[in-house]
């Protein structure tokens, strides 16, 4: 329920015998006032365009940024990544279980669990060293896991998982 009012979700009442939270209207989910670099669609809570949640730069950002430090198969050297909690992308709209369908601009595409939105998890990274990533370098949109942090991130799997150009996500509910 606490997650729900941080979200100003609305509570009602059902036939006046008890109350359920429910998502506040889609309205709620602003509109992007810049372009659009994600789509969202599939087993949602909230949307704000058709049947998908469309977010630009600015919208991602606003739900809070986490920054970490870590290598990768794909650069040298450490490099730090700021960006979205997948955790809290997945809580904002109401993604709690199922597999997550991410596809690139070039539509290479790969399914992630939605278990893997866990704090301290993957991040949807528009910064790399403190710089907006060009499509050239990977970006605008990276979904990074903290390497280095976590053995456990150290594999294959996680790896394939690490798709750069990123620019939809499609969830399926199991």
């Amino acid at each position: 329920m606490l997650d729900c009012i941080k979200r100003s979700c609305r509570v009602v009442v059902a036939m006046g015998m008890a109350l359920v939270a429910v998502p506040a209207a889609a309205e709620d989910l602003p509109v992007p006032k810049g372009e659009i670099v994600l789509t969202i669609s599939g087993d949602i809570s909230l949307r704000n365009q058709d049947d998908s949640a469309v977010f630009d730069m600015e919208m991602l950002r606003n739900l809070g940024e986490v920054t970490f430090a870590t290598t990768t198969p794909w650069t040298d050297g450490v490099q730090e990544f700021t960006g979205v909690s997948v955790q809290v992308l997945a809580e904002t709209l109401g993604v709690t279980e199922g597999t997550i369908k991410a596809t690139a601009i070039n539509d290479y595409a790969i399914d992630i669990p939605v278990s893997d939105a866990v704090e301290g998890g993957p991040i949807l990274a528009y910064l790399q060293n403190g710089e907006p990533m060009s499509v050239r370098d990977k970006g605008p949109l990276w979904l990074v896991y903290p390497y280095d942090l976590n053995e456990a991130y150290q594999a294959e799997v996680i790896y394939s998982r690490s798709i750069w150009q990123l620019v939809r996500l499609d969830v399926a509910a199991d």
